[in-house]
């Protein structure tokens, strides 16, 4: 005791003999003093500390009408103020002209204002800008150019930002968080992905609306006069009407019904319509193509090249309606292959800058979902004048290629032409005549077939990655409901095509580096500027993360620190190819790779090991294929239509567009997968263990490569923790463990299909 006593009068004298703190002591009481009562002194000064805050909070609704009462309980409850004070400030800041109230009793900011005294924004920190994004239990992270890792926001710091939204942050600098925290101060930007949700009430006029994105943890207030004939458990697409504050419930607008929640239509259309992807073209885009004429002017094929007599034919898939590419094959006196690739000529359809080029710009891409496609262009143009239909007259772009034995492009050209195909091919139908079917073109494939072999062989040689990812193919009845999946197979016929195409875009892209070479003058960017297809090098941090995965399941993947080459992620896919672990690798891999993009800046493209590639072979589905062929002819013409700086935009806009475009089609994927299985509940399936969490483990079904999780908290044969050095969950009694590619029996016992998710259990 005694000595606690000691330590006390030490203490005590540690705090009072240094007389030098006391004015500084005085000083941090009386500044408390005035912080407290501050609203009692609103009038003392032109704006108070309390006016500051009030026209902060205009500030950060800029543009609003705000009642006063909303402002009132905003600040009572953010800051414990009392609205008797609050209203009291905001009657001066009227007097001031700071604030003006409409006949409707609504509060605006004025220009004064910003006039009298720069608003506070209650923190003197320094601001940055970025892209948020959520996880499923709310919490925020902000994509930044400012900082190499993502700031975290936790949920009740991120304001009124929604998945997408371009915000305003600062970065916190509490201690022991482990990473760098932030808080949103203000959205910029509110994002283009479309808002959907489910439309309930809890009595005649409480009408709100449950979002389907899982990552808003928070429902939107629907006033009745904004249903726009909306019946309760309607899937619905929304608007924001008001979002005064993040405590408050933000109001919608209905904007479109979309059907019944859980039927298919519903489901499929608020797909489309949160990715923001329009299934109709406008009227006055339809009225432009109507008036294109059916037929080709003669002029027109008398200036091309004419291959309507040679035999050029088609390999696309069964159920395909718009045919972008045709080959012809010959083989010369010299042994060279002679390969014509033919795409089909789209501009001479799409006028630049005319409201049907508009149009497929700003949807950038077709968009491919289970049971329907949105095509980029109108139907007349997509399935009927572009298209190479077998039998008709069609114009095409040409890229003739002579291949030696090596596999060498010797000699190339690029044509405006005329063709007229001979045969349509459905993959699986040219893949028996491979197989060796007889057929009038069987000549044809198996030249094809040979060089296609050829070209392959050396890209892999050169160090291509060669990734195996299967996609399941639905099979769906009158309705639209699913009722069997299976495997995408990966035939010959496919390689076939793919060798084909990419060859062509090499060889166009190569093109125009031999124009800059044939030019004589330096090399700048505005140089023939070009789209180029690239791809960068992995991360190696992402690398260096699977590698610590694979470790404890014995697979050794060394990364170098100047980085991997293409032959140390070969050599890895062929140590799991035909393993449980094949599918899981190989995913894993993808998704430490950088993202395939389109920009004028040319990188090269790594997965394929190609130093100059770029998009050429689908422009009636892809809108950079449509740039590539203007460049190409404009060229020819030594004429410039677009500048470095007009890729760049353009190259970003199209990348965006491919990503909206596939984040549909897998989600379009996983509530068919989920409606699959909604009907197989209580059914056992083999499956194969491909990710671990704490929270559970996600497993991939043989069968029919449907993925569904088993929750930890249903695993109750043990008390199971998750390992994450090792990416595994054991025992803590028994010392059972699952990790990945382990082969698993489970069963079926729940489907959320508004979630797209899918609950397993463990079959002992």
């Amino acid at each position: 005791m005694g000595k606690k006593k000691k330590n006390k009068v030490k203490q005590k004298d540690k705090g009072t003999t240094p007389r030098r703190d006391k004015p500084a002591r005085e000083e941090r009481r009386q500044r408390r003093m005035s912080h407290e009562s501050v609203h009692d002194k609103a009038t003392q000064s032109k704006f108070s500390s309390l006016e500051d805050l009030v026209l902060s909070f205009f500030k950060n609704n800029e543009g609003a009408k705000i009642p006063v009462t909303i402002v009132e309980q905003v600040i009572l409850l953010e800051h414990g103020i009392d609205q008797t004070k609050v209203k009291k400030a905001i009657v001066h800041l009227e007097q001031l002209g700071a604030l003006e109230k409409n006949s409707a009793g609504l509060l605006t900011v004025t220009p004064k204002a910003f006039s009298i005294a720069e608003v506070s924004s209650g923190t003197s920190e320094p601001t940055y800008t970025g892209t948020i994004s959520y996880n499923q239990h709310g919490a925020g992270f902000i994509k930044t150019t400012s900082f190499e890792e993502d700031i975290k926001v936790q949920s009740k710091q991120t304001g009124t930002a929604l998945p997408g939204d371009e915000v305003e942050f600062i970065v916190l600098k509490e201690r022991g968080l482990g990473r760098l925290h932030g808080k949103v101060t203000k959205v910029l930007k509110r994002s283009t992905k479309g808002l959907v949700g489910t439309l309930l009430s809890e009595g005649p006029d409480a009408f709100y609306i449950v979002p389907d994105e899982r990552s808003m943890p928070f429902q939107f207030y629907v006033p009745k006069e904004h249903l726009n004939n909306a019946q309760v458990k309607d899937k619905v697409s929304f608007t924001i009407l008001e979002w005064i504050n993040q405590r408050a419930l933000p109001k919608a607008a209905v904007k479109e019904v979309l059907g019944k929640s859980g039927t298919h239509e519903a489901e499929i259309r608020s797909i489309m319509a949160s990715n923001a992807i329009k299934s109709g073209f406008p009227d006055e885009v339809e009225n432009y193509v109507n008036a294109i004429p059916s037929t080709i002017p003669e002029e027109e094929i008398k200036r091309r090249k004419d291959l309507r007599d040679e035999i050029i034919f088609t390999i696309d898939p069964v159920d395909a309606k718009d045919f972008d590419d045709a080959l012809s094959i010959q083989v010369l006196e010299n042994g060279n292959y002679y390969l014509g690739v033919h795409i089909a000529d789209v501009t001479y359809y799409l006028a630049q800058d005319s409201v049907l080029d508009k149009e497929a710009v700003e949807r950038g891409t077709s968009t491919y979902l289970v049971d329907r496609v949105i095509p980029m262009l109108p139907e007349k143009l997509s399935n009927g004048l572009c298209s190479l239909n077998p039998n008709e007259d069609t114009l095409t772009f040409s890229c003739f290629m002579e291949v030696d034995k090596a596999g060498a492009v010797v000699n190339y050209s690029i044509d405006e032409t005329v063709i007229h195909s001979k045969f349509r091919f459905a993959y699986e139908d040219a893949q028996t005549v491979l197989d060796g079917a007889e057929h009038h073109l069987s000549g044809h494939l198996n030249t094809l077939w040979e060089l296609a072999q050829l070209l392959m062989g050396n890209r892999m040689s050169a160090g291509a990655v060669d990734f195996n990812t299967p996609e399941p193919r639905f099979v769906l009845d009158e309705k639209g409901v699913p009722v069997s999946v299976k495997l995408k197979e990966r035939l010959n016929a496919h390689r076939l095509i793919e060798e084909c195409m990419l060859l062509a875009n090499k060889t166009v892209s190569i093109h125009v580096e031999h124009l800059r070479e044939a030019a004589g003058k330096k090399k700048t960017k505005n140089l023939f500027p070009y789209l180029y297809r690239v791809h960068d090098k992995p991360d190696v941090s992402k690398l260096q993360a699977l590698a610590d995965l694979l470790g404890p399941l014995g697979i050794e993947f060394p990364i170098p620190e100047r980085g991997v080459r293409h032959a140390t992620l070969n050599r890895l896919i062929k140590k799991v190819k035909d393993t449980p672990l094949e599918h899981i690798v190989n995913s894993l891999m993808l998704r430490s790779m950088a993202k395939a993009v389109y920009t004028p800046k040319n990188i090269g493209h790594f997965g394929l090991h190609f130093e100059f590639y770029t998009h050429f072979t689908s422009p009636i589905r892809r809108y950079p294929d449509v740039i590539v062929h203007r460049l190409l002819k404009s060229y020819a013409q030594n004429k410039y239509l677009y500048s470095y700086e007009d890729l760049s935009e353009l190259g970003d806009h199209c990348s965006e567009r491919e990503r909206i475009a596939m984040t549909a089609e897998r989600d379009s994927v996983k509530f068919k997968q989920a409606e699959y299985l909604k009907t197989r509940i209580g059914e056992e399936f083999d499956g194969v263990i491909n990710g671990v969490t704490e929270f559970g483990m996600y497993v991939l079904l043989k069968e029919n490569f449907c993925e569904g999780m088993v929750r930890v908290n249903d695993m109750n044969d043990d008390y199971y923790q998750f390992d994450s050095k090792r990416y595994t969950l054991f025992g803590k009694r028994r010392g059972k463990k699952y990790q990945l590619g382990q082969e698993v029996k489970i069963k079926v016992v729940a489907v959320d299909i508004h979630q797209k998710t899918i609950d397993f259990t463990l079959v002992d």
